[in-house]
């Protein structure tokens, strides 16, 4: 005869939020910080082909970390999103605040439905007047971040570095030095590859474009 144990609800969402966290923790960190002409987004990647952050839409960015499949998914599943919203209504309807709200449901409904939560953590950028900046948990709480935002294993601690050295109308490359000091001090550790991109209003319809960054 086989028995079924109970188990509390509030003991499965916190063991569900810790095991998401723990894969979260493993990730490495993707930081968001505004620049005089928009929004950089940078991140630790030693990878030349697995890539963290993308364009989702004319002005809107998108950066995961966490397990590659499960936010590489979430990142298509937003870009369809994005362009149906702009062929049914117009394209000034699409907004990052729309897709993070998007991601904040799906990853609201995996975690209070499925046994096992994904283990991701999401940011969307969006560039205009002001800019936007959204992080989205696992748990699919959304956040709406000013001027400098991250995720990742070590956020709190990059947060804390950004918000130290930046300052309003700061330049791209002051704004890049910046947030690769940032992160040296978080990690304490040889960074081994950078990814950048930035949403820039200069840029025209199309803001995203991708940095060349030199070998670490």
């Amino acid at each position: 005869m086989s028995f079924n144990f109970y188990v509390p609800a509030e003991q499965q969402v916190r063991d569900k939020a810790e095991f998401a966290r723990k894969g979260i923790a493993r990730g490495r960190s993707i930081a968001a910080l505004e620049y005089d002409n928009g929004v950089l987004l940078l991140a630790e990647n030693p990878s030349t082909a697995l890539r963290k952050i993308s364009e989702v839409y004319d002005r809107i960015a998108f950066a995961g970390v966490g397990r590659y499949n499960e936010f590489e998914m979430l990142r298509k599943a937003g870009i369809r999103q994005a362009d149906l919203m702009g062929y049914l209504y117009s394209r000034d309807d699409v907004t990052a605040q729309a897709v993070a709200t998007g991601f904040a449901e799906a990853l609201g409904a995996i975690f209070s439905r499925e046994q096992k939560p994904y283990e991701v953590e999401v940011l969307v950028a969006e560039v205009g007047t002001p800019n936007r900046l959204y992080r989205v948990s696992y748990d699919g709480t959304l956040y709406d971040e000013r001027q400098v935002a991250a995720i990742g294993g070590k956020a709190d601690v990059l947060v804390e570095n950004l918000r130290k050295g930046w300052a309003e109308g700061m330049t791209l490359d002051a704004a890049l030095a910046h947030g690769q000091a940032a992160f040296a001090a978080a990690e304490g550790r040889t960074l081994e590859g950078w990814e950048a991109a930035v949403l820039d209003r200069e840029n025209g319809r199309r803001a995203f474009r991708r940095l060349q960054m030199p070998a670490s």
